[in-house]
């Protein structure tokens, strides 16, 4: 599943280590570019703060026409993701490691930039819209940054093997159970999101149901890596 890459006196680690630092800064200034859109979609409708629950959520004309440009720019957004990292990988294995740092990447820093510039979250326990497509995805932040955390150890630890040539071995099943656990996580911020304007919004993402796909995720990749000794 990975390439071996040509062997001169340690040159495709250090040149895995160039390649991996340079999608970081690109996912750094992408992040960046994500949190200026927020910052300028929350001083239009939410001047007086971005609270929960959104008792006027995509009620008005301006927020319906509003909702629409942003949906097109999410779709845009993850076109992007994709084709960086097919563009930064060279074979399939790394393509997947690439737009797991990346994506990771962005989203950690996403909310690091928006902290910067507007001081929010003020806890990681804060509540933020995710995702529109194709309905509302919303959850505490600390969920959205788990996903990612463990995202950006998976893409760290493959291109690192592929660095050293040794292959990740994971079966048709592996994949689907990584398609399964990402779905779980999915349908936790999608049954979130479909009740953001009810006064007890807090109570309808499940936890429980949330930690399942991460976790299963985890054991999956931790059972490919010790077949792949």
């Amino acid at each position: 599943m990975c390439e071996k890459l040509p062997d001169t006196s340690g040159e495709p680690l250090k040149t895995t280590l160039k390649r991996f630092c340079i999608v970081v800064m690109f996912s750094i200034a992408f992040a960046y570019i994500e949190a200026a859109v927020v910052v300028y979609l929350r001083t239009i409708f939410h001047p007086g703060g971005f609270t929960f629950p959104l008792t006027e959520f995509g009620l008005s004309p301006l927020w319906k026409r509003i909702l629409l440009t942003e949906i097109g720019r999410e779709a845009a957004t993850m076109v992007l993701i994709f084709t960086s990292a097919w563009l930064f990988g060279r074979n399939l294995l790394q393509r997947f490691a690439s737009f797991s740092t990346i994506f990771a990447t962005w989203d950690i820093f996403y909310y690091v930039w928006l902290k910067v510039l507007i001081n929010w979250p003020a806890s990681i326990m804060d509540w933020d819209i995710l995702f529109l497509i194709p309905v509302a995805w919303a959850g505490p932040v600390l969920a959205p940054l788990l996903v990612s955390a463990t995202l950006l150890s998976f893409g760290a630890i493959i291109l690192y093997r592929c660095s050293c040539g040794r292959a990740i071995k994971a079966t048709l099943t592996d994949w689907f159970g990584f398609v399964f656990a990402g779905l779980v996580v999915v349908v936790s911020f999608w049954i979130a999101g479909w009740h953001i304007a009810e006064p007890d919004f807090q109570s309808y993402f499940y936890w429980p149901l949330f930690a399942l796909g991460p976790i299963l995720a985890i054991a999956l990749f931790i059972k490919c890596l010790l077949k792949s000794k």
